[in-house]
């Protein structure tokens, strides 16, 4: 039997519209002619999704109780009886009741699947299980329903439902997603603006990422070798020099050309470590390429050529960056084609670009010099005065005329042994010496420095090319094996200095502390801006008179006191240098943003009160003032009502004008942080009655919803008292005749959340942050409306206890509170 097809709608949220966009496809399947039958559709109440439930065969469901609780199943026996082609079912990552075959509704998928009925589901982004622990570092709600990652996979088609985060927050507010009722503190922090768009992007991405799967197998399977432009990718090859630099811009402005381009930099390192890339310089440029939104890669191969266009293959790329060699023409001359040539010739239809920088043809003569110790090299003269003179008389005593070539294979022999011992320049004064002796005592005429015989005069000079030759490949590969050595030393430095940053520690501490052990220093003392920050170890007089300073930046110094560097010590050096460089630029920009934001707060404050305390004094003053002066007329007679109305009038506004002064020195105590605070454990169930209380409202007039076993916050009663005061004044002042508002309690995480909700006119999402500005208003001010302090004082004394007060809109419209405060038992 042909096993059934699978499509999936996957969505990055509820309320996205997979359900919608199933049916929806239904009925297009069965329009076409095909046979298709609801299995399982849950419509959440959502009258637009019902709808589309008409004109589609139902399949009825499978009725089970549960601890006294009705539940509704898939009916897998009735769908496999019905045997339809499609078949819809729901909320793959479903957990289906105790007792039904299967524990999981995916399994219920599979077994469709396995009878060939096609089968349509949906499932979220966060039931993925690869995916559900990013989900809760996102959004604090953990995910206990969840799917393999093979299930999914191993769909026919996988469609993602796609709708901005902007467009399903309307859809929230609107009511078209949860009643208002069931929309609680774990639902609300769920569908905050940054927690939708962070779900979506992984939706998204989780779908790229599966059709470059998919993509790179079909072309694995058919043999593809040639790129396929989906989109733009550009790789820059780095050398590791300072040329890296111009190559990244290069290539940043060729891949934005166009939209969805790509930057990737890569760098190849030879197998055994032996780069001559500048540590510090790739530090830097792959901080470049981050922060022109590139990726930073190493890879490790023999030939670099054939590194970079394996690499620009696997990536799919579309363009390939590299600089103009720095050899020059001689060099190239002498060793034929290079990278770039090489490049060129096997990227196929890759575009190469061969970018031109200030280091191109430079010339620099070869440093001819010993790789190994002093000691080595001594005890290999040594070698050369002891051996030579012995070998000369050992060989001499067995001389005779047919002995010449055993005896330059000797003395080639000691010539090996010295460049092993003592590297190029011992053996090259062996093999002189040793030419001088055979010639001297083993070529005719013997005991003179002629040689009668042109091919004796061969036989000499190829065994001194050869023994040249042998120490100079002796040399090099003590030098190898020895930059090997420092080359895997220099990456666990710096690899425990990311390690250290990682963890936590202060980054110039860290990056001090590895500089003074890496280099063996007494001290490493860094400063900037003349002021010394952080000195790691202690120096002796003596220590400190032999020191290595290094400068950085505008006014910075590194000074590493102790011994001298060697001058192969600088590259390493280079790059811990740079790290520190950009941690200090990175600590000075932190201070300077904490610096100026609470002169911006408090000027801002300033500006908004001489602006609105004004009028807002001056209309209780006034009335007051009028009231009385009106009282002490003898001009008029008032009648005793006329005399009472005057007097609540004078105290109306005086009451105000108190409540008003009162506002303003809590606001100033606020900003300079001086309000008393003193808290403690306390049920919120225990305050809000307080608080209803205070307001003297009648029975009815708000909605309770506190259970009353929600965990006790960690917080000042009073202060919680007059922010509710508060808050329920406001919705109160706004919500419509008929429609009381409603104060629920639940919690989230190590919080528990007060909620007020009402329906009234609410605030445009858009100016949602701006109600907590001090001195704003919703409608005109008369002498009963504050001046604008109350939800700028509420959101203060909140924050003061250690939570948040934020404003969300209400699903089906109106303004909803949320007071978050900790928990007792999460800051015990």
């Amino acid at each position: 039997m042909t096993r059934g097809l699978l499509k999936v709608y996957l969505g990055a949220a509820p309320g996205v519209g997979k359900t919608y966009a199933m049916l929806e496809e239904a009925h297009r399947l069965s329009a076409a002619g095909h046979d298709v039958v609801i299995g399982l559709v849950e419509t959440h109440g959502r009258e637009g999704t019902a709808q589309l439930l008409d004109e589609l065969e139902l399949v009825p469901r499978r009725h089970s109780e549960h601890r006294s609780i009705e539940l509704d199943e898939l009916d897998l026996d009735g769908v496999l009886a019905r045997a339809p082609e499609w078949v819809l079912v729901d909320e793959l990552a479903h957990s289906n009741a105790p007792g039904s075959r299967h524990p999981k509704r995916w399994n219920d998928v599979a077994d469709l699947l396995d009878a060939g009925i096609n089968v349509i589901s949906t499932v979220n982004i966060q039931h993925i299980e690869s995916l559900n622990d990013v989900v809760q570092s996102i959004t604090g709600v953990v995910q206990r329903e969840t799917i393999p990652d093979s299930v999914l996979r191993s769909a026919d088609q996988v469609e993602v439902v796609d709708l901005a985060p902007e467009a399903l927050r309307a859809r929230l507010a609107g009511g078209q997603v949860y009643p208002a009722g069931t929309v609680d503190a774990a639902l609300s922090n769920y569908f905050r603006l940054g927690n939708l768009t962070a779900l979506r992007e992984l939706a998204l991405l989780w779908l790229a990422d599966e059709v470059d799967v998919a993509l790179q197998a079909y072309r694995n399977e058919h043999g593809i070798r040639g790129k396929w432009e989906a989109r733009e990718r550009v790789v820059v090859a780095l050398p590791g020099g300072a040329e890296g630099d111009t190559l990244i811009r290069r290539g940043a402005r060729i891949a934005a050309r166009t939209s969805g381009g790509q930057l990737l930099a890569v760098h190849v390192a030879s197998p055994d470590g032996l780069a001559e890339a500048n540590p510090g310089a790739l530090v830097n440029q792959r901080a470049l390429v981050e922060s022109l939104g590139g990726s930073y890669h190493q890879v490790v191969g023999d030939s670099t050529s054939a590194a970079l266009v394996d690499f620009a293959r696997g990536v799919n790329a579309t363009q390939l960056v590299i600089g103009v060699s720095r050899r020059s023409r001689l060099t190239a001359f002498l060793t034929g084609r290079g990278i770039g040539a090489t490049v060129i010739r096997a990227s196929g239809d890759i575009d190469v670009h061969i970018v031109s920088h200030a280091s191109a043809g430079t010339f620099q003569l070869p440093r001819v010099r010993g790789s190994l110790t002093l000691r080595r090299r001594l005890a290999g003269f040594a070698l050369v005065l002891v051996a030579l003179p012995l070998l000369t008389v050992l060989l001499s005593a067995l001389r005779n005329p047919d002995s010449l070539v055993g005896d330059v294979l000797a003395f080639q022999l000691l010539v090996v042994i010295v460049a092993l011992v003592g590297g190029i320049w011992p053996a090259v004064t062996a093999a002189v010496l040793a030419g001088f002796c055979l010639d001297f005592f083993f070529v005719s005429p013997l005991y003179t420095v002629r040689i009668n015989n042109p091919v004796h005069i061969l036989t000499l000079a190829i065994f001194l090319v050869v023994a040249a030759l042998v120490s100079v490949v002796v040399d090099q590969a003590a030098s190898r094996s020895r930059s090997a050595r420092r080359s895997a030393a220099e990456a666990e430095t710096l690899a425990t200095v990311a390690g250290s940053i990682i963890r936590g520690e202060n980054a110039v501490e860290a990056l001090a502390n590895r500089m003074r052990e890496a280099f063996g220093m007494s001290s490493v003392t860094v400063s900037y801006h003349g002021e010394r920050l952080y000195e790691a170890g202690a120096s002796s007089p003596a220590d400190t008179a032999i020191r290595t300073t290094v400068e950085f930046g505008d006014d910075g110094t590194v000074i590493l006191a102790g011994r001298d560097l060697q001058a192969s010590d600088r590259r390493i050096l280079d790059a811990f240098v740079s790290q520190v460089e950009a941690a200090l630029v990175q600590r000075e920009l932190r201070s300077a943003a904490e610096g100026v934001r609470p002169l911006e707060e408090a000027d801002r404050l300033r500006t908004a009160l001489l602006a609105a305390v004004g009028h807002d004094l001056r209309t209780p003053l006034s009335s007051a003032t009028a009231a009385v002066s009106s009282l002490r007329s003898t001009d008029v007679t008032w009648s005793e009502q006329d005399r009472n109305d005057l007097l609540e009038t004078a105290e109306v506004s005086l009451r105000r004008l108190a409540d008003l002064v009162s506002d303003l020195l809590d606001a100033s105590r606020l900003q300079a942080g001086v309000l008393p605070i003193s808290l403690s454990a306390v049920g919120l169930d225990e305050i809000v009655p307080l608080a209803l209380d205070e307001l003297d409202l009648a029975i009815g007039t708000v909605i309770v919803d506190v259970p009353g076993d929600l965990p006790a916050a960690l917080c000042d009663p009073a202060l919680v008292q007059r922010v509710l005061v508060n808050l329920v004044a406001n919705a109160l002042r706004y919500a419509p005749v008929g429609v009381p508002p409603i104060v629920s309690g639940s919690t989230f995480g190590d919080r528990v959340e007060l909620r007020v909700i009402d329906r009234g006119p609410g605030i445009p999402q858009a100016r949602l942050a701006e109600a907590f500005q001090p001195f704003q208003r919703l409608g005109d001010t008369d002498n009963t409306t504050g001046v604008g302090l109350g939800l700028a004082l509420s959101n203060g004394f909140v924050s003061a206890m250690g939570g948040t007060l934020e404003a969300e809109v209400t699903p089906g419209g109106g303004l909803t509170m949320v007071v978050a405060l900790p928990t007792a038992q999460g800051r015990s």
